[in-house]
């Protein structure tokens, strides 16, 4: 039959929810980020931390290997605020990593291929673009920050032979709550940068530069100053002082290297404006060039 003696009609059928429309951009940029034997090496990689983790603590449990290491491995094995501390840094580190590989896969390809104006055509807004792509962002970072965490931390309550779970609650909350802080704002950074950036490689070096060069700046100006308030640009020292407080562990010996809590909270607060701002002027539906 030709074309022009077709009888075209509207769409009747069921049309899918408002709010399930984004977890189809989630979803395809999900498999985009794990398609990708490279990410499924990095995760395997950023999972060995917490299965030396896993063995520590079977060790410390373990009353013939607490007799074996002596009165000096007791405090080596010690599984308090300290060591999840510890674990928790580690995986926030390799998080970055992570986050640096997948974020450009996300929107740079999306930006190289002109493909922002076919997907914003669709029934969908800026806002749910950006939002879909952040949850398949923040569920792959999920997968090696506060899940395995949360996961020793259950197994440390399992094989304590004395009750330890339910006094050491604010470990637990301190590691979801820091990991959440952390790869929300991990999340919104990569996408931001990505954004700006055509080319994934360079990408990739612009999600580590913005969090390591305003460190140096900060600890310049802090020196030159003699104050700690260049510290507020050092993402590590700020993460840090934050997690720390979140798991209770104890404070640092040197007192310089602490930053209040409200400023820390009003410094995520305003990169992740200004991350919000800089996707608000990139993601659009069209493009203007001027020659």
């Amino acid at each position: 039959m030709a074309v022009y003696k077709r009888n075209y009609s509207a769409y009747t059928g069921t049309v899918t929810p408002v709010w399930a429309r984004v977890l189809v951009l989630a979803r395809y940029a999900f498999e985009e980020a794990w398609s990708s034997k490279i990410t499924v090496g990095l995760f395997i990689f950023c999972l060995l931390p917490c299965i030396v983790s896993l063995v520590v603590i079977y060790l410390a449990d373990n009353p013939i290997a607490r007799a074996l290491v002596g009165g000096r491995g007791q405090e080596m094995l010690a599984i308090d605020a300290k060591f999840f501390l510890k674990v928790l840094q580690t995986q926030a580190w390799l998080a970055l990593v992570m986050a640096s590989w997948i974020a450009p896969r996300l929107i740079t390809l999306d930006l190289a291929d002109n493909a922002l104006p076919i997907l914003l055509s669709h029934p969908i807004s800026r806002f749910g673009y950006v939002f879909g792509k952040f949850i398949a962002l923040f569920g792959s970072l999920s997968l090696i920050t506060w899940i395995p965490c949360l996961l020793l931390f259950v197994y440390q309550g399992y094989s304590s032979p004395q009750p330890w779970a339910t006094s050491n609650l604010q470990i637990a909350l301190g590691l979801l709550a820091g990991s959440v802080i952390w790869i929300a704002f991990l999340a919104v950074v990569g996408l931001a940068l990505s954004s700006w950036v055509k080319w994934r490689v360079v990408a990739t070096g612009v999600i580590f530069a913005a969090v390591f060069v305003p460190a140096g700046v900060g600890a310049i100006v802090s020196a030159v100053l003699r104050s700690k308030w260049g510290l507020l640009l050092n993402v590590p020292v700020m993460m840090s002082n934050l997690w720390q407080r979140l798991l209770g562990a104890p404070a640092p010996i040197n007192e310089r290297l602490s930053v209040p809590t409200l400023a820390i909270a009003m410094m995520l607060s305003l990169a992740c404006f200004v991350c919000v701002a800089m996707l608000n002027k990139r993601i659009r539906a069209c493009e203007v060039v001027r020659g």
